[in-house]
């Protein structure tokens, strides 16, 4: 089996992609609620996350995740899938994660996964990935906001070719490849 590695994430106008949903308190958070992506956006979600073999996640991200679902219970299966599928968390300070099918792993370990390992949130870890050329695809689902401060998704040079491009109701729903 092969590895793919495919970040997926919430992003602005200007590239932001921290705190979309407003629980890491900062004055900007919460942006992504402003907006719907209809039907087709929750569907991009489910897919891309059903076709996943595993999640890998920095620690922060992988702490608000597992406050957050463990419990949840949804038609689509979507939180069915995010408490049973592998978790993969790249973290030095976090020794006994609790959440179902969790496992601490280094950044070194990373090249060594099989299976389609989706990364979503998790900025430090992005960025090195990005840093390593590790990413093969990158999903976005694009707002239209500008909040002209915050964390950038893209920090490190790196080149990738538009696969889809599709509006869902006030965001657009994007795909990239790694360019070779």
């Amino acid at each position: 089996m092969s590895r793919r590695i495919v970040v997926t994430e919430f992003v602005t106008l200007d590239g932001v992609m921290e705190d979309p949903g407003g629980s890491e308190g900062t004055p900007f958070g919460g942006w992504a609620f402003k907006f719907e992506r209809g039907d087709a956006g929750n569907r991009f979600k489910l897919e891309e996350l059903q076709e996943a073999d595993a999640q890998l996640l920095g620690r922060k991200t992988y702490e608000g995740f597992a406050q957050a679902w463990p419990g949840r219970e949804d038609e689509a299966g979507f939180a069915d899938k995010m408490n049973s599928m592998r978790k993969f968390v790249v973290s030095s300070t976090l020794r006994d994660p609790e959440w179902n099918n969790s496992q601490v792993i280094g950044l070194d370990d990373v090249a060594s996964l099989e299976g389609t390992i989706l990364v979503a949130g998790s900025h430090q870890l992005v960025q090195a990935l990005f840093e390593r050329k590790l990413v093969d695809e990158v999903r976005l689902v694009l707002y239209p906001t500008v909040l002209g401060a915050g964390k950038k998704l893209f920090e490190v040079p790196a080149d990738f070719t538009l696969v889809n491009a599709d509006p869902s109701e006030q965001v657009v729903l994007l795909r990239y490849l790694r360019s070779s």
